[in-house]
């Protein structure tokens, strides 16, 4: 049985039981004709494949028609007919015609036939030779979907069939039609003998259409509101359900969602019952229907009266009507339509010369209208009226209140509309400037770069706020659209110009370029490009630019391990609050964790949230989210933080470097305490493709994972390649001070792969590479690559200069509040003594499986565990694990989903850490489970 609860499946056929029923013993009777017939997206295809399942594979062909299929005779049968193995002693002569057309089947068909001087005998003769095929076939059936699109050979053919079929042929041909007439390029008229069946697939009803949603969204039921909405969306055809289900946010208990959601195409159910209402109605009230449709929104009476051009006595009797004919409905005072498609019908039954007038009242009605003036329905509807300048006023203003209001993304969006809406230079270029401005902390998309880099194309700008758009336009890039380099080089073209007009802001952009990155310019050129920031820093004046100075540069410093990086916190200024506060504490909260200073870490993390709750800037808080994951992800904070990560994960795919961070979290995660090795390197892969710059994080960590991963399942020389690319970042830029993860771990590979000579000026590297900076983390590491290297520098194990060594590095990550590093090192060190039988071995493996059930890391206990079957050591399981019944468990899932891939039970054991036995057993009772009888039926029933 199936582990998981029954709900309904996303694949089941929906409202077409009874039809399907009946379709089967037709096609049964041969010769027999099915023809099914709809509108497209209704579900002709998914029925046909339904009908046919069960006939064996060697007995079904089918074919579809495309559009282009007229440029060549009978294009979608020639592709189906040449993948038959027809006998060549059933085949009579005249097949020989087809050995051009079907050189798959040269072998078996007939001598060529002589060519014919007739061009129409030649096409007769093919025509003749392929119902000769078709009919040396058998027991067959040809099903040809979209016969709409036929091209002549292939309609002339499907037309000898109807009306001549061999004895033993089931043909089914699909149409797009919105009756059974409609669609079939040919008349059928087959023979009194021959089973016909005509069919038209009706849309579903909103029953239908509510089991239906519940099987894509994965639930039991949803809710009655939910499927009559959805019904009303989407007129009940299943593929345009499946499509707005696709982009719906949420689940169907959160109906309001929908408001969210862009309207889908108009069905055309609901457009024809809609107008048919709007038939009934009087003049009047079919006006006050269109100006409710122009409105939108719920409206008041005298609103409605006033954009349809009525008086109070004239607009309550055609709302009467309208009421009794249900286009609209009363709710609180307001006038509403009974769902959203209703009202783009009733849109669009308006004469489109009208809509602009109507729109135009209603900007000037909602201008007139009591309580607070919606700038933004008010602009769109000047925009339908075609009055442009106003359209961008309103939206500018309606973006100046947003921003004044701290709602950056709600601000982005307005001054982007408005630079859509065409403004003059003068007032586009104010909008642009505007706009780069509070894009920052917005989380915008694609679209707020390319409207900035239009108006740069101008030249219409001055130096000045060309330098600064210029400048913004980097930071967006850098921060927020995955264009590392690319970022920093718009910035370094904005210099010029704001040395022109502004050595503060000239001082800004350099400083930003200062900030380094695994991804970007070598530390080097960092470092001087922030002394080029401190050198304009004594002629800065303006205080908000000279705090932005000081705020990168506090960054810049921390984040390359500088010792002075402290003082330049200390000179902040006290003033820096809000957006700018809450920016550089982040960064500063995030060097602090990945260098490894986690009191520092954890008091900028909470001034950096202090100051996000007291402004809505998405960017930001999207920031500090993913900076405090990451700490505690390092902290060993584990609990919750899976989840935790994989709603970001969702939430910010829009901005690269953070969605790398959350990807990451959720692929160490899955690794460590879920054992999922294949979903974890997916993830993590993921996040290395997607990060854009990495302060020290993505790629190191990464790579360290799949190292882990790969040395676990004994492939050291793939250890070391997954180690290549974050290395050649390190060694590229020289950012030493954030290879604490990396390092440790490469050693490790290299060690294995019997390359101890590269192991050891790996490590010369590091040392080296962390001279004289503060970067505690990193000589964490140094003490475990120096302790690792004691298996190959003829140190014995248990002796004191090696014991040393390992406990060295346990108490340095330990004294760092890294959990995890300390059980990897007690690890390696317990491993070490075991291998060379002395004594304290299985006591400290002990202590490491200790440290890692305390973090929850299951895949690494397991791990040591191996390694003290390995070395004759018996491990004890502690009773009263939990029981699952009939359900799969955890492990049991973990094993049958590897299984279900194709890996043997020894490949399987490598991937998950345990032994060969423990994966027979738990192939066995995962096979029991799900009541299949091999493992190639394992994925069918395993779910997701």
């Amino acid at each position: 049985m199936n582990a998981d609860p029954p709900i309904p499946l996303p694949g089941a056929l929906i409202g077409r039981s009874a039809l399907l029923e009946g379709l089967r013993p037709e096609l049964g009777r041969r010769p027999s004709v099915v023809v099914i017939t709809g509108e497209a997206g209704v579900g002709k295809s998914r029925l046909v494949r339904e009908l046919l399942d069960g006939t064996p594979p060697s007995g079904v062909l089918v074919s579809r028609c495309q559009e282009s299929d007229a440029l060549f005779p009978y294009a979608p049968l020639l592709e189906t007919l040449s993948r038959c193995r027809p006998r060549p002693e059933d085949l009579p002569p005249v097949t020989g015609a087809l050995r051009g057309l079907l050189p798959d089947l040269a072998a078996l068909l007939p001598p060529a036939l002589p060519t014919l001087d007739d061009p129409r005998a030649g096409q007769h003769r093919v025509l003749r030779a392929l119902c000769a095929l078709t009919a040396s076939l058998g027991s067959v059936v040809l099903a040809v979907e979209d016969v709409q699109w036929a091209d002549e050979d292939t309609a002339a053919f499907l037309r000898t069939l109807v009306s001549d079929p061999p004895p033993e042929l089931g043909l089914v041909l699909t149409a797009r039609g919105r009756t059974v007439s409609e669609g079939l390029p040919f008349p059928l008229r087959p023979p009194p003998q021959v089973a016909l069946v005509e069919r038209h697939l009706a849309p579903l009803s909103a029953a239908e259409t509510g089991v239906m949603a519940a099987g894509l969204l994965g639930v039991r039921t949803v809710p009655q509101e939910f499927a009559d909405r959805l019904h009303g969306w989407t007129g009940g055809l299943p593929y345009i359900i499946e499509e707005v289900l696709r982009r719906w946010p949420d689940s169907p208990t959160r109906p309001a969602a929908t408001t969210r959601v862009p309207e889908p195409p108009l069905p055309a159910s609901v457009r024809r019952a809609v107008v048919e209402r709007l038939r009934h109605l009087p003049p009047d009230a079919r006006r006050v229907a269109g100006a409710a449709a122009v409105l939108g929104d719920p409206a008041p009476l005298h609103l409605l009266g006033a954009v349809a051009g009525l008086g109070e006595r004239e607009t309550r009797s055609a709302l009467a009507a309208a009421l009794e004919e249900d286009v609209v409905r009363a709710v609180d005072g307001a006038y509403v339509f009974p769902y959203g498609l209703a009202r783009k019908a009733v849109y669009e039954a308006v004469a489109e010369p009208e809509r602009p007038v109507l729109h135009l009242r209603a900007a000037r009605a909602l201008t007139r209208h009591g309580g607070p003036l919606p700038l933004v329905r008010v602009a769109e509807h000047y925009r339908c009226a075609g009055l442009s300048t106003e359209a961008v006023r309103f939206l500018e203003a309606a973006a100046d209140r947003a921003a004044r209001g701290g709602d950056a993304g709600g601000a982005t969006d307005g001054y982007l509309d408005a630079l859509r809406g065409g403004p003059s230079a003068v007032v586009r270029d104010r909008i642009a400037l505007k706009l780069a401005r509070v894009a920052l902390n917005a989380r915008p998309g694609p679209q707020v770069p390319a409207a900035l880099r239009e108006v740069l194309d101008q030249r219409s700008l001055g130096p000045g706020p060309s330098g600064e758009i210029r400048l913004l336009l980097g930071l967006l890039l850098r921060n927020q659209s995955g264009s590392g380099l690319e970022a920093l080089e718009e910035i370094a073209r904005a210099v010029p110009d704001l040395l022109a007009v502004s050595t503060g802001q000239a001082a800004r952009a350099l400083a930003i370029m200062a900030i380094p990155s695994l991804k970007g310019w070598p530390l080097g050129e960092h470092r001087r490009l922030l002394a080029e920031a401190e050198r304009l820093l004594p002629r800065v004046g303006e205080e908000d630019l000279r705090s932005a100075v000081l705020a990168n540069r506090a960054t810049a410093l921390a984040l390359m391990g500088d010792p002075s990086a402290w003082d330049a916190v200390a000179d902040l200024p006290a003033t820096l609050t809000g957006e700018a506060a809450a920016r550089v504490h982040a960064n500063l909260a995030g060097a602090a964790t990945a260098l490894g200073h986690p009191v520092r870490a954890r008091a900028f993390q909470a001034r950096a949230w202090q100051a996000v709750r007291t402004n809505h800037a998405p960017y930001l808080e999207a920031f500090v989210e993913t900076t405090d994951m990451l700490a505690a992800f390092t902290g060993g904070r584990w609990e919750g933080l899976l989840e935790r990560a994989e709603r970001a994960e969702e939430q910010y795919g829009d901005v690269p470097d953070f969605h790398a961070e959350a990807l990451l979290v959720c692929g160490l995660l899955r690794l460590h305490t879920k054992g999922q090795t294949d979903v974890a390197r997916r993830l993590l892969e993921r996040a290395v493709r997607t990060t854009a710059l990495d302060t020290g994080i993505v790629l190191t960590s990464a790579a360290a994972a799949v190292v882990r991963v790969h040395l676990a399942a004994d492939r050291p020389a793939q250890a070391v390649q997954a180690v290549e690319g974050a290395l050649h970042h390190v060694r590229r830029t020289g950012a030493w001070v954030w290879a604490s993860a990396l390092t440790p771990s490469a050693v490790q590979a290299l060690v294995r792969d019997g390359r101890a000579g590269e192991a050891h000026l790996l490590v010369a590297e590091l040392a080296d590479g962390i001279t004289g900076r503060d970067a505690p983390a990193a000589r964490a590491a140094l003490l475990t690559c120096r302790a690792l290297l004691t298996a190959t520098s003829g140190l014995q194990a248990g002796s004191g200069g090696s014991d040393g060594l390992y406990a060295a590095a346990t108490d340095a990550w330990t004294a760092l509040e890294r959990p995890y590093e300390a059980a990897y090192v007690r690890e390696a060190w317990g491993l070490r003594l075991l291998a060379a039988g002395a004594a304290g071995g299985r006591t400290v493996l002990h202590e490491a499986i200790a440290a890692y059930q305390d973090i929850d890391a299951v895949w690494d206990v397991l791990r040591c565990q191996r390694g003290l079957r390995e070395h004759g050591q018996v491990t004890v399981r502690r009773p009263g694990a939990l029981g699952y019944g009939d359900h799969l468990s955890p492990r049991e899932r973990a094993v049958a989903r590897l299984a279900s891939l194709g890996l043997s039970n020894r490949e399987i054991a490598r991937e998950l850490v345990l032994s060969h036995r423990t994966v027979e057993h738990h192939v066995a009772r995962a096979l029991r489970k799900l009541g299949v009888s091999s493992r190639t039926e394992i994925g069918s029933q395993l779910g997701p």
